[in-house]
């Protein structure tokens, strides 16, 4: 009895404390935008086979926010499952937060965007 007082409570104490600072902390994350809402997201470290269906995740750079092409309740919403589409712009790069705006500039030749570089999933939490 004397070992579980003297080692384990102690250990458990630790744990207790330990684990709500680890849990603030989480994987890293960021922003994605799909339909002029920004969804918070967590990064994975997997990529996918080209497999399946996805969604388009346009990369803009420049640590501006990636842009979907759906999101959560949106139709045609894959869960998390991204094409990923490098967005290269021919100005100054600004902030996009929709499809139709990314393919509007597109389409002015504001921006162009290239292949597919990349399958990954992820998933978009509500802010």
């Amino acid at each position: 009895m004397r070992l579980v007082r003297s080692v384990l409570l102690p250990l458990l104490a630790l744990v207790a404390f330990a684990l709500p600072s680890l849990a603030q902390t989480g994987p890293p994350g960021g922003t994605i935008y799909a339909n002029d809402v920004a969804f918070s997201t967590v990064a994975t470290p997997a990529d996918l086979p080209p497999h399946g269906k996805f969604n388009t995740l346009y990369v803009l750079g420049g640590g501006l926010a990636p842009v979907s092409d759906a999101g959560p309740g949106d139709p045609g919403y894959r869960g998390g499952r991204w094409a990923v589409r490098m967005v290269t712009f021919s100005g100054a790069p600004r902030q996009l937060t929709n499809e139709a705006a990314v393919l509007a500039a597109q389409a002015r030749g504001e921006l162009s965007v290239g292949p597919v570089v990349r399958y990954f999933a992820c998933p978009l939490i509500p802010k």
